[in-house]
């Protein structure tokens, strides 16, 4: 497991090993990682963040579009792996988690346990906000020096 914000580690930890996830991601809504587990290259990150990302945003905007309240989750179920995409408030602003699971788990366990993630999440999150320039100052940066550190290069 990687993650740039440590407080996230205990809460992601116990989450894997409740639910035996193959492999998970936790990303801003702009889909900015803040941690991950199972990936092996930078690139898949990079990839399934920006996905899942524009999954959630595509989500909104149909939610709007029919007129009803967000659209948090989807659940697409296969006959080897599944996989989970849930949108979730925290003291840091919403979040995305994708989780990528196999056999060895049920859709319902998932759910559960990544409920039982959110809440530890919001209990573990520092009070404040760090202060930082504005995003298109500094983004190109900030995926940079995300992306050594999940891979420690």
């Amino acid at each position: 497991m990687r993650a740039i914000e440590p407080w996230v580690t205990q809460p992601l930890q116990a989450f894997l090993d409740d639910s035996n996830a193959r492999l998970t991601l936790l990303m801003t809504t702009a889909g900015q990682v803040v941690a991950q587990d199972g990936f092996t290259r930078s690139v898949d990150v990079m990839a399934a963040s920006a996905l899942g990302a524009g999954i959630i945003a595509s989500l909104d905007a149909l939610a709007e579009v029919m007129g009803s309240g967000r659209f948090t989750a989807v659940l697409h179920q296969g006959s080897k792996q599944s996989l989970y995409l849930r949108a979730f408030d925290t003291p840091r602003g919403r979040w995305i988690g994708l989780v990528v699971f196999g056999t060895d788990t049920s859709a319902g366990l998932v759910q559960v346990f990544f409920k039982d993630l959110a809440d530890r999440i919001a209990i573990a999150a520092p009070a404040s906000l760090p202060t930082a320039a504005p995003l298109a100052a500094t983004f190109e940066h900030e995926l940079n020096a995300s992306l050594r550190s999940l891979f420690g290069r």
